[in-house]
C-alpha cells in the first residue's frame, strides 16, 4: 500500500497545478477513493486533499522567492482559481501574506512574532527528548507543538536545541502534534531557498489535560521520505544564529524545506 500512496504523492508533485480530484489521485494508486483515503491518512497523518494543498503552497513559496511572477500569476500556476482563496490559505499556513513573505525573505529580514495565543486555557508542561544521529557537524534542532500534523501556522510552543537532548513545551489543554527539524548550523548564511532540513522527527497525537501526568515525548530524528508533508512554516528561529527566549522567539520567513 505504501508504494501506491507514494505513487499518488508523486502525481501531486508532478501535477499540482491541475484541478486534481480525489478520483483522479486514487486512480494513480489503483485503489478505490474510499479505501485510498483511509490508507493515505494512515500513512501520512492527513487527507489527500490537505496533502495536495500543502504541496501547492510549498510550490508557491518557491515561486515567490525564485521568480518575479506576480502573486496573482503564482496563484493560478499552483492550481488556485481565486486569488482571494490562495491568499487566505497562504497567510493562514505561513503566517504571512504572499507579498510580505516575498519582501521580507528577499530583504533577509526577520518577522518577529510570538507563538500562537493560548486562548486563555491553562497551560501544561510537556516534557520530552529528541535523539539525532551523529552527523559530524554542528546542528540545531527546532521542536514545536502544532494544532495539526502539518507544520503550518504559528506553533503554540517551541524550543531550540543545539543537538540531541531534553525539551519542555508549555501548551494549553487539548490535542497537539509535536514536530521537529534538524538543520546544519553552518547553513544560516545561505539564501533561504538553499536551506534544507537534514532530518525531521514527529511524535504521535498528544492529548494534554491539566492535572493528568503527560507521558514524556520521545522523538527520533530521521531522513525525510515521500510520505512527509511539506513544511509550510519555519520553526521559530530557523535562520537566526542567535538563541531567543521561548516567549519571544521570532518566526523567520523562509521555511525549513528551503522555500
Amino acid at each position: 500500500m505504501q508504494i501506491a500512496v507514494e505513487r499518488a504523492i508523486s502525481t501531486m508533485w508532478d501535477r499540482y497545478e491541475e484541478p486534481l480530484s480525489l478520483d483522479e489521485i486514487a486512480n494513480t494508486a489503483i485503489l478505490s477513493k474510499f479505501y485510498f483515503s483511509r490508507v493515505f491518512r494512515n500513512l501520512t497523518g492527513t487527507s489527500p486533499g490537505r496533502f495536495l494543498s500543502a504541496v501547492r503552497l510549498h510550490q508557491a513559496k518557491t515561486m515567490l522567492l525564485e521568480t518575479d511572477l506576480s502573486v496573482t500569476e503564482i496563484s493560478y500556476r499552483v492550481g488556485y482559481n481565486s486569488l482571494g482563496t490562495f491568499t487566505s490559505r497562504f497567510t493562514r499556513s505561513v503566517s504571512l501574506s504572499p507579498a510580505r513573505y516575498r519582501a521580507l525573505a528577499r530583504a533577509g529580514l526577520t518577522e518577529r512574532t510570538g507563538t500562537a495565543h493560548a486562548d486563555g486555557r491553562r497551560t501544561c508542561a510537556v516534557h520530552g527528548s529528541i535523539r539525532s544521529p551523529e552527523l559530524g557537524r554542528p546542528v540545531r534542532i527546532y521542536v514545536g507543538a502544532f494544532r495539526e500534523p502539518i507544520v503550518q501556522g504559528r506553533p503554540v510552543a517551541c524550543e531550540i536545541l543545539d543537538g540531541s537532548g531534553p525539551f519542555t513545551l508549555c501548551v494549553p489543554e487539548g490535542v497537539w502534534f509535536i514536530r521537529a527539524a534538524v538543520v546544519a548550523a553552518s547553513d544560516f548564511p545561505a539564501p533561504p531557498w538553499e536551506r534544507r532540513p537534514l532530518l525531521v522527527a514527529s511524535g504521535p497525537e498528544l492529548t494534554v489535560r491539566h492535572g493528568h501526568e503527560n507521558p514524556p515525548v520521545r522523538l527520533a530524528a530521521r531522513q525525510l521520505t515521500a510520505l512527509d508533508l511539506p513544511i509550510l512554516l519555519a520553526l521559530p528561529g530557523l535562520d537566526s544564529p542567535q538563541r531567543f527566549a521561548p516567549d519571544a522567539v521570532p518566526v523567520r520567513v523562509p521555511s525549513l524545506t528551503g522555500t
